[in-house]
């Protein structure tokens, strides 16, 4: 199967909420979905979102970037999409991603000071900056992997005790008799 390349830019339709643990929670299910889902679909790729604005890149085989593509143009939680760069691709770039996320950093802010502009509107993005800009999500730190947040406090709480207190105590005493035990043979010798 013959695989491609495809980046978009688009605008959020809903009111960017404050951002709790690191990313807005509209922006988080949507990685949610898009992780779960691409992986079945074996499709790779990164989203930056800010400004209100999505940048994202994606990378698989044809048919299912193409069917995914059509998939976000009907999605009511963006609108004016546009695309930046569709072609075919010799092999994957974002291998060990379904979904990579980047949020809002230093580069992003940095790439857009080299082009003299004051917000995120990858719209107007041409080739290079396109290029440019899917170069940072791939470079960037791979730590974003957790988005669901209730997930993050499940597993932030402490795991269930293997060991009962009682079998806590028992085990303190059989070790202060063999400990007591190694003392006396130790005091008779």
């Amino acid at each position: 199967m013959p695989l491609m390349r495809l980046a978009y830019a688009s605008t959020a339709t809903f009111e960017a909420e404050p951002v709790k643990r690191g990313i807005e929670p509209h922006v988080a299910r949507i990685l949610m979905e898009s992780r779960r889902n691409n992986v079945k679909r074996q499709l790779v790729g990164g989203l930056y979102y800010g400004d209100n604005r999505f940048f994202q890149y994606l990378e698989g085989e044809k048919e299912a970037v193409l069917a995914l593509y059509q998939r976000i143009k009907a999605d009511p939680r963006h609108r004016d999409v546009v695309t930046l760069i569709e072609g075919p691709l010799e092999k994957t770039t974002f291998t060990d991603w379904s979904m990579k996320y980047v949020p809002l950093s230093a580069d992003v802010q940095q790439l857009l000071n080299r082009y003299g502009l004051r917000e995120f509107a990858p719209a107007s993005f041409d080739a290079s900056m396109c290029e440019e800009m899917i170069q940072l999500i791939r470079s960037s730190r791979g730590d974003q992997k957790l988005v669901n947040h209730d997930e993050a406090e499940t597993r932030a709480q402490p795991q269930a005790r293997v060991l009962s207190p009682a079998m806590i105590g028992g085990l303190i005493l059989a070790a202060a008799c063999v400990i007591g035990g190694l003392v006396a043979t130790g005091a008779s010798l």
